[in-house]
């Protein structure tokens, strides 16, 4: 069993690095960058990464840290926008990979999906789970498949959802007050989409096109050229809405 007071690495960008390291300084681990990894003298219990948009930064960032790990420690690695057993491919040590995932706001989130690559060993599921339900998370197994499930199937309404704007069906804010009223959500999809990020939207859509090579998994156009502009929702302050004080829907 996994147990506080021990060293975690963290490396990888994400919306949810920030909320993470909160969560695993609270549960009293010390949290380490790559490099202090490569410094530190004693035992790390675990390893997460948690690039999804760049995948070159990822692929770098798995395998710096399945050359500075010692062969026992898990590497877990989000699966939102490739598979857990494409990341093992990736590494000396696959049996260690770890997929796992889901979206920010991490506050909100009582459960973690979690997948193993076909390479992946039992004992490192175990220790993968264990770590994460330290931190106060339900866990799941799931099938490896791009973006697991709740992910997945988010980001598909939220595609949806765009392509319905860009064809002129209907403003973002008609579309969230129809699916909240319609579907009880407690957010509308595009609402949603500006709080996780358009970007790690993207990257889920993406990946699943890439994966599938299936026409109902293409991005939307709109969707693609919205992180290219930089217009990635909340944390950019603009996405769908606005947020300078107020949020308006953006045509």
């Amino acid at each position: 069993m996994i147990t506080a007071n021990k060293a975690v690495v963290l490396a990888g960008t994400s919306p949810l690095e920030q909320e993470l390291r909160e969560a695993m300084l609270e549960k009293g681990y010390r949290v380490l960058s790559i490099d202090e990894a490569k410094e530190y003298g004693g035992n790390i219990t675990v390893a997460v990464e948690i690039t999804n948009f760049d995948l070159e930064t990822k692929k770098a960032a798995v395998r710096d840290l399945d050359s500075v790990l010692a062969p026992d420690v898990p590497l877990l690695s989000t699966s939102l926008a490739v598979t857990a057993t494409e990341i093992a491919s990736w590494v000396v040590h696959p049996q260690r990979i770890v997929g796992f995932g889901t979206f920010a706001p991490l506050a909100a989130r009582e459960l973690i999906e979690m997948a193993p690559a076909l390479q992946t060993e039992g004992t490192f599921m175990v220790q993968a789970s264990a770590f994460l339900e330290s931190l106060g998370k339900e866990v799941e197994t799931v099938e490896d498949e791009v973006g697991l499930v709740f992910p997945r199937i988010l980001s598909l309404i939220i595609n949806e959802a765009i392509f319905t704007v860009m064809e002129g069906t209907a403003t973002p804010e008609d579309i969230d007050t129809a699916m909240k009223k319609g579907t009880n959500y407690p957010y509308g999809p595009l609402e949603w989409a500006d709080m996780i990020g358009l970007d790690e939207i993207y990257a889920v859509i993406k990946g699943l096109h890439q994966n599938m090579l299936e026409e109902r998994y293409r991005p939307a156009p709109l969707l693609r050229k919205m992180v290219l502009a930089g217009r990635i929702g909340r944390r950019s302050g603009r996405g769908f809405y606005t947020y300078d004080g107020q949020e308006v829907p953006i045509a």
